[in-house]
């Protein structure tokens, strides 16, 4: 029965957001123009960052790979 009302909560909140949508459409038009840059720009700024924690993280594990191979090198001497 739980599942029942879950989605039948789900289909009103569904219809009641599309009747809202189309009522309030100039006031969601204002808001989306207002949030969309912000988001934009921290969308950019977490790929930047992840994008440069990456190229760290390749750095790190070439260089840890470098050195066991060396190390591997002076126990066969």
């Amino acid at each position: 029965m739980g599942k029942f009302l879950a989605i039948l909560g789900g289909l009103v909140a569904i219809a009641g957001g599309v009747f809202l949508l189309i009522r309030w459409w100039a006031a969601f038009k204002i808001v989306v123009l207002g949030v969309l840059p912000p988001a934009l720009i921290f969308g950019g700024l977490i790929a930047v960052i992840a994008g440069i924690s990456s190229m760290k993280d390749a750095a790190r594990t070439k260089k840890l790979e470098e050195e066991a191979k060396e190390e591997e090198k002076k126990k066969k001497k």
